[in-house]
């Protein structure tokens, strides 16, 4: 009973890719017009029509392998990006993964007329079977179009992070040679991984020979926060620059000691302003308080 079963499935697959074969352009026609095409595709209603010849191909495709229900069947990868931008697109619109999956689901009827009419539609024969084959392959479509949803929205959410973190992180020219980042916040190892790049890019534009790691806005600092520190200070100097770490409170300078975090090859100074006189003062500049709260970069 069970190989007969699997024979039937086989052969109404089978069908079923033919049957998306014949009527292929019925299908992309309706398809267009469709909320899911019509709302993305809007210049022009052929790039509807192709976006839902390419769809009905892939379909195709998966029913002729017999992978109704397989997420990972090649039919689906010529159409996983162009699934993705489309469900993106309704994404930016503001719609939900439920409503994309609900206009998804609609694609199903215009094909299961178009079925219905070329077939004999009682309730049992090869109507039935593709009905059913059908509805499994939809289903898988839907499953595809939510999974790239999702992988789209993960994907746009790490580049706004990704974004976030590189505004929160400016590095600033303070002076002729001298460069600085002032940190406010956490100091993760994602952000901290920012900062080193952010200031080796500035060192190399700006032909920094000092540059400034300000950690007053750090509310605390560990051994992982001193860590990153220490990395971004060595590969400053790779690049032949001097980091200077200023911002060191009384609070911050105890946890430092307790932790035994060892800073003596750091240049290290108790505010901005201090840490921009030593290194105008290594540079050869004359630095008084009434001329360093007047000065302007060169």
């Amino acid at each position: 009973m069970q190989v007969a079963e699997q024979n039937t499935a086989i052969g109404a697959a089978g069908e079923l890719a033919d049957f998306l074969r014949r009527r292929r352009e019925q299908i992309a026609q309706r398809w267009a017009d469709a909320a899911l095409f019509r709302t993305v595709f809007t210049v022009a209603r052929d790039e509807a029509v192709e976006a839902s010849r390419a769809v009905v191909d892939a379909l195709a495709d998966v029913a002729r392998s017999g992978r109704l229900e397989d997420l990972a069947a090649p039919g689906f990868t010529a159409v996983r990006d162009q699934l993705g931008r489309m469900s993106a697109s309704r994404g930016r619109a503001g719609f939900t993964p439920a409503q994309i999956d609900s206009e998804v689901a609609g694609l199903r009827a215009p094909v299961i007329a178009l079925l219905r009419a070329e077939f004999d539609a009682s309730a049992e024969g090869p109507a039935h079977d593709c009905a059913l084959a059908l509805t499994a392959l939809m289903g898988t479509l839907r499953l595809v179009v939510l999974e790239t949803t999702v992988t789209e929205g993960e994907q746009v959410i790490a580049r706004q992070h990704q974004q976030l973190l590189e505004v929160a992180t400016p590095v600033i020219r303070l002076w002729e040679g001298v460069v600085a980042v002032p940190l406010i916040g956490i100091l993760d190892s994602a952000r901290s991984q920012v900062v080193m790049e952010s200031l080796l890019e500035a060192i190399v534009e700006h032909g920094a020979a000092y540059a400034i790691l300000d950690i007053t806005g750090v509310p605390t600092v560990d051994s992982l926060v001193a860590q990153h520190l220490m990395k971004t200070v060595a590969a400053a100097r790779l690049m032949g620059a001097e980091c200077i770490v200023s911002g060191i409170r009384p609070a911050i300078a105890q946890t430092i000691v307790h932790l035994g975090i060892d800073l003596g090859t750091v240049v290290t100074r108790a505010g901005l302003a201090d840490a921009l006189a030593h290194a105008l003062t290594e540079r050869g500049v004359v630095v008084s308080r009434h001329s360093l709260a007047g000065a302007s970069p060169q």
